[in-house]
Order: C-alpha cells, then structure tokens, then sequence
C-alpha cells in the first residue's frame, strides 16, 4: 500500500501549501495537466497529501493568484494558464474529448474507495480479495523455481489461451459437475475482461441484461458503457417466484441473464440445487441465456455449494465465467469463458484485437498450480480454515458492537457480512465520517440497494487486530449519527 508518489517535506522551511503550489505548477508545466483540466477536489488532495484542507486551499489560492487556475466557488478548479502559454500553440481541449467519450466513469463512492484503498493507514473493511499474508507467496515461489522458461512462456499464446492450460481448467471445473473441452475455453484476463468481451462480442447496443439486485455487476459500468441497460430483479422475487424472469425477459425484451449462484456478491445468498434448476429451465424455455459468475465457488467455509448451473445445461445456454484471483492471487489476472465454441470462437478473435492474449507467464503458473492438485488442495483447506476463523471472529465482534441496530446472516462462504441497518441511515455521511477514522467500507448503494440501509463488510482482508478496531469504529460513528 502506498500514498501519493510525491509528499510534502514536513523538514523543510518551505511552508507545505507552497510545496503543493510547486507540486501542481510542475504538473501543468510538464503537461500532464494541461489546459483545461480539472484539478483534483481539496479534499482529495487533502487526503493523499496527509494534510488539512486549509493547507490546500491556501495552495489554490496562490495558483490562482498567478493566473493559473480559476476556481468556481463550490464546483471545481480548472487549469486556464501555463507558463508557455504566451509562446505555445494551443492545446488540444482534452476535457472535450473526455466528456465524449462513450465510456462512463466508475460511481463517486466506487472512486474514491478506489482512491483510498492505496493509502497506508486505512483499514479496509470491504475490500473482496485475501489479506496479503493469505496469499500463496511461498508456494508460488516453489513454482517459479519448477519452471523452465522457454519462448512459450515469453511470446504469445494461442487466440484462445494455453493449450495446457485449458486441459487443466477443464479437469478442475469437473469437480463442479460442468463438463467441457479445451475449445470451448477461452482464458482471459479476469472476470472483467469476460464482461467487456461479452458486452462487446455478443451483445448490441440498447441490449437488457437482466440482473439480480443488489448486484456487484451494478457497481460497475461495463455494459452502461457499451450503451447496454441492466433490469434489476429483487433476488428475493427469483427465488419465491421464479416465473419472473419469463415476464421479465418478455417486457424487456431481455438478452441476457447476469447471476452469482453461489456466494452472491454482496449478499452471500448460495441458490439451492432446486432453484438453480427452476431458473435454468425457464431461462432454457424462453431462449434466456444466462451468465453463471462462479468466481467464490472455492471459498466455503461449512459445507461445498451445490453443483454449477453449468452442470444442468444441456443446450448450450449458459456461458460459464471462472478465476483463480479470489483463491490464489489478485495479480495473477486470469480467468475463464466456457460456452459454446462459436460464442468462444468469436469472444477470442476480439480478445485478440484487444490485448493479444493474457499474460502467458500467468497462464503458465497457473496450469503449474492446478496440475499440481496435492498443493493445490492443501492450499485452499488452509485458507477455507482461515476465512472460518475470521469469519467466525468477525459474527463475534458484530454482535457485540452491532446488534442493537443491525442485523445480517452469518455467510456460509466468500468474504462478505451483508449488514442491514434497522432503522434507515445517511450512507454517504456514514462513509464519509468511517473515511475520516481512516474505516473504507462498501456502501450498500453501489449494488443497487435501494430500500433500508446496507453495508458490505469483509472478513478477508485485514488482520483480526484492525477488524476489531474498524468494528469498533463504525459502531461510534453509527450511533453518533442515528
């Protein structure tokens, strides 16, 4: 974790408003905030610069005093002036470009958790992957050191992956009852990618995607991007009333349905082997395809999930997404597409306009895992062990600092506690306050939850010292602001 790469000498005679002043005038100097360009907010610098906002705004003060921003009271800060402006051409309007583009950016909260994950003091209550001291470090190493690199591992892989590895994918999705063959995977760069290729490779514009809410896929803009629009459809509706999807399908014109059967972010609801069934067969019925996101099958704490839905298709209706990220490293970067070949076929030709193929060292220590099925296993008991005793620690500490004004379900597998609030609070002052002690926590808004209040909390990620404190923290703040 880190800050900012550039910090304020607090040793030096310089006064810090003026090395930020300093700090900004070198970066409109060098262009990288040319004009036009919106400056970060004062509390955003504020933040990444481990000081107060009156100390930036006294740096903006004097920038704009030197007639090199103009700031609009209670809105932004722009870049109007250069020190070359006088000699130079002008500059391209690159805010122009940026506001045409068809790209959306990610929600406010979604950025700034981003923003504040990377800075050394917070702890990191929602965060989705393992704690650092979880990952497999030793055991990778063990790997890198069996590998004899040759020009395989160094050039380009084939349009849809490693051979070997899609021979090795195949065999470890059988334990999940979904049978396949090497041509009907595609490797790729993780679950995201597998959106955007699908966003892009199947899909047209103005499509209707129907999605269970709340929903991780709300907090992204993967399809909104790509000019697609998402249905949400109350988890609870599907499982008591799964003649929904039909209607639903029917009213939208639906193309698609996006689902987290097992261990659902951000829920942790596991559909039962009925449900999976009823949904896969009226989605079969009434030509539904279904997306199956099964990236958190690995991460069980009490008993293994049922079987995929991918295990029921025997039509070719449901493309299947995979990842070693959650259960060995979030750097590794790789995940899987299983369908039908001419869906994989066509989602490969663009991945390889894209990228040309994820990174083929990955791919090569990720087959050299999962062919390695001794280490491989004893690497997930340990940390199936490891998320029960924090887990369990975490049911402990939110009973005793939580209960008399939230309450949730204990998760059977994964990372998160799902913690509704009884009585309805201001989640953006929640966070906003959590931030301040230093607590990032996941705002239950950002997965379309749009009824009593929610958070995503994590039991992953930190050690069971911060998670203790962090509890403690938003227990504090909750009661201060209820």
């Amino acid at each position: 974790m880190r800050k900012q790469d550039w910090q304020p000498n607090r040793k030096s005679d310089i006064p810090i408003y003026i090395q930020i002043k300093e700090y900004i005038k070198e970066k409109i100097a060098i262009g990288e905030w040319p004009i036009g360009t919106r400056l970060p907010s004062q509390r955003k610098l504020a933040l990444l610069f481990t000081v107060n906002r009156s100390t930036v705004v006294e740096a903006y003060e004097e920038l704009i005093a030197e007639g090199l921003v103009e700031g609009i009271e209670g809105k932004e800060t722009k870049v109007i002036n250069n020190t070359w402006n006088i000699v130079a051409s002008a500059t391209p309007d690159w805010e122009s470009y940026v506001k045409g583009s068809t790209y959306k950016p990610n929600k406010v909260f979604i950025q700034r958790i981003n923003e504040a994950e990377f800075l050394g003091e917070t702890i990191r209550m929602g965060t989705g992957e393992l704690s650092p001291s979880l990952l497999p470090i030793k055991k990778t190493n063990q790997i890198l050191s069996s590998l004899t690199l040759s020009s395989e591992h160094l050039g380009y892989e084939e349009a849809k992956g490693s051979y070997p590895l899609r021979v090795a994918i195949c065999k470890y999705i059988r334990k999940s009852g979904v049978n396949a063959s090497p041509d009907s995977v595609l490797i790729v760069s993780g679950a995201l990618q597998a959106f955007q290729l699908i966003a892009n490779g199947l899909l047209k514009e103005k499509s209707s995607i129907l999605v269970e809410s709340p929903s991780y896929l709300f907090s992204l803009n993967v399809f909104q991007s790509a000019k697609m629009n998402l249905i949400d459809v109350p988890i609870s509706k599907i499982k008591n009333q799964v003649s929904i999807l039909k209607t639903l399908k029917a009213q939208h014109q639906a193309n698609l349905l996006y689902t987290i059967p097992t261990f659902h972010n951000p829920t942790g609801m596991t559909y039962s082997t009925e449900e999976r069934k009823g949904i896969v067969d009226i989605c079969r019925s009434n030509q539904l395809p279904i997306i199956e996101d099964d990236v958190y099958r690995e991460l069980w704490i009490d008993s293994p999930p049922p079987q995929a839905m991918k295990s029921m298709d025997q039509t070719g209706n449901i493309l299947y997404l995979g990842s070693a990220s959650k259960i060995l490293s979030p750097g590794l970067r790789i995940g899987w597409i299983v369908g039908p070949e001419v869906v994989v076929n066509q989602l490969a030709d663009l991945k390889m306009q894209i990228d040309y193929g994820a990174s083929s060292f990955s791919q090569a220590v990720l087959e050299k895992w999962f062919t390695n099925e001794d280490m491989y296993e004893e690497h997930v008991y340990h940390i199936r062990s490891e998320l029960k005793q924090r887990r369990d620690f975490m049911m402990e500490l939110l009973e005793k600092y939580f209960s008399r004004f939230a309450s949730w379900e204990v998760p059977t597998g994964s990372f998160y506690v799902w913690v509704k609030f009884n009585k309805s609070i201001s989640l953006s002052q929640l966070f906003d306050l959590a931030l301040k002690q230093h607590i990032l926590i996941n705002p239950g808004t950002v997965y379309r939850e749009n009824g009593p209040s929610y958070i995503r909390l994590s039991y992953s990620y930190e050690s069971l010292e911060k998670m203790e404190h962090g509890i403690k923290t938003l227990a504090k703040i909750v009661k201060g602001i209820r």
